[in-house]
């Protein structure tokens, strides 16, 4: 029996998620989790065998948790499922150990087969994602930036990005300009045109 965390902080898709599993005969959802520090918490108290981890948590994503059970729960693969595949975001999870990387659009059959996959001690990255980074090339952005450009794409004022990456205004205008400063872009949308372009958000 194959005994997977599942952590994503949108509960209707954490839950359709456990259903579909649970329907497999070698799978076991136990333990689920709304962020990445109860994703961690979790990992520690269950010692799940893969963990599907969504990229984007409010406290701490997917990649960075991967990276912290490759430390605490040695024998856990992690897979990141995402509904945003963008180059640096896999660049980072394959560095940080991440045994799959995949959309969220993919087919319940392709998800458990990862399931799988990964835990005999395979990869799986998906395709279009996989040819999307080569194409991108390597982004210049941190991935702070990357993420604060990312939130600002649809217009959000500096105090709503702030808010919703966790920082200070003063620290979102510095990420901002300095993500312009690196794509030549006269200002933040611009940035985000030329980032977008790229693949890089």
């Amino acid at each position: 029996m194959i005994r997977v965390l599942l952590a994503d902080d949108e509960n209707l898709i954490r839950s359709a998620l456990a259903a579909l599993l649970a329907l497999e005969e070698d799978l076991e959802v136990v333990a689920q989790a709304a962020s990445g520090e109860e994703a961690l918490a979790m990992a520690r108290a269950h010692t799940p065998d893969v963990a599907v981890l969504d990229l984007q948590m409010p406290d701490r994503d997917g990649i960075t948790v991967a990276a912290e059970l490759a430390t605490t729960v040695p024998g856990c693969a992690a897979v990141i499922v995402t509904g945003h595949g963008r180059a640096g975001h896999l660049k980072r999870a394959l560095e940080a150990g991440v045994r799959g990387f995949l959309p969220k659009t993919v087919s319940a059959p392709v998800l458990t087969d990862v399931v799988r996959t990964v835990h005999r001690g395979g990869r799986y990255v998906d395709p279009e994602l996989a040819a999307e980074a080569i194409s991108a090339g390597d982004s210049p952005l941190t991935p702070r930036e990357a993420d604060v450009l990312e939130l600002a794409a649809g217009g959000a004022p500096v105090e709503e990005i702030a808010a919703r990456a966790h920082l200070s205004p003063g620290t979102v205008r510095n990420h901002l300009s300095a993500a312009a400063a690196k794509l030549g872009a006269p200002n933040r949308h611009a940035a985000v045109q030329a980032a977008r372009r790229h693949g890089w958000i």
